[in-house]
C-alpha cells in the first residue's frame, strides 16, 4: 500500500484527530494528549494567523502549563514563554536496509511489554532519556523490549499514528548493554509489524544524535525533512 507523506507534516494533530482520538482532549481546533499518556499538543497548521487556536490550547492546558508542540512550525502569540528548542530530523523508511542481523547475546530475548513492565520501562527511560515517556505511553502502540537474564535493558515502541504511518519511538538501551545490537533488533521487529499491517514506519531523532542517525540509515530510513522540536509555557 502506498501512503502520501502529507500526514507527517502534522503528526501530532493527525494522530489525535484520527487513530489516537481516544487519547485526546479537544477545545476548538486545539488538541492535546491526556497528560498521563504523553506531552504533545497541536493547533491547526496555519495557526500563525489564527489566535483563537492558541487561546483554546491555553484554556485546555491551563495557565502556566507546558505546551509541547513537538515539530509544529506554528508560532504562538506573545506571552507564551519558550521552554526548549531542539533541532532534529524526521526520517521515513524507504529501503530494506542492509542485510544481516547482529548476533544474539545468550540469555537475551525480545518480548512484548505489558502494563506490568511499566515500572521497569520508566526506570530505563529515566536512565537513558530517549524523549517524553509517561505511565500510559505504552498504550499508544506495541512496545518491545530486550531482557538480559530477566532485566529490561533495551526497548522501543510505537507512538504517533498519523493515518497510514506509525512512528517508532523510545528507542533506548541501558549503558551497560550498548554495542550489542539491541536497538537494531527492536527497530527491525517493529518495522516488520508496521509494514505487515499495511502502514509505513517513520521516526524522529535529534540532530546531535549522529550514532542513532547512522543506525537508522543502515536500517533503510532516510531523512524526509529537518524539524525543530519546541515547547512553551502557556500565559
Amino acid at each position: 500500500m502506498t501512503h502520501g507523506t502529507s500526514a507527517l507534516d502534522d503528526p501530532v494533530g493527525r494522530s489525535l484527530r484520527g487513530p489516537h482520538a481516544r487519547f485526546a482532549r479537544r477545545l476548538g481546533k486545539a488538541v492535546t494528549y491526556l497528560p498521563e499518556v504523553t506531552t504533545f499538543s497541536a493547533v491547526s497548521v496555519d495557526a500563525d494567523a489564527d489566535a483563537p487556536d492558541w487561546d483554546d490550547l491555553a484554556e485546555l492546558l491551563g495557565p502556566g502549563e507546558f505546551a509541547d508542540m513537538f515539530s509544529s512550525p506554528a508560532t504562538p502569540p506573545s506571552g507564551w514563554e519558550p521552554v526548549f528548542r531542539l533541532e532534529g530530523r524526521q526520517m521515513i523508511r524507504r529501503g530494506e536496509g542492509r542485510p544481516g542481523h547482529p548476533p544474539v547475546r545468550p540469555g537475551t530475548e525480545v518480548v512484548e511489554l505489558t502494563a506490568d513492565d511499566v515500572p521497569q520501562m520508566l526506570d530505563l527511560v529515566a536512565r537513558t532519556r530517549p524523549g517524553p515517556f509517561r505511565p500510559r505511553t505504552r498504550e499508544l502502540g506495541t512496545y518491545l523490549g530486550v531482557r538480559d537474564n530477566g532485566t529490561l535493558v533495551a526497548m522501543a515502541g510505537e507512538r504517533l499514528r498519523p493515518p497510514g504511518w506509525t512512528e517508532i519511538s523510545a528507542v533506548c538501551t541501558a549503558p551497560e548493554a550498548r554495542g550489542r545490537g539491541h536497538a537494531a533488533r527492536l527497530v527491525r521487529a517493529l518495522t516488520a509489524r508496521i509494514t505487515a499491517r499495511g502502514e509505513r514506519p517513520f521516526l524522529h531523532v535529534a540532530e546531535t544524535n549522529t550514532g542513532a542517525i547512522g543506525l537508522y540509515e543502515r536500517l533503510g530510513f532516510e531523512t524526509r525533512k529537518q524539524v525543530t522540536f519546541r515547547g512553551f509555557r502557556t500565559p
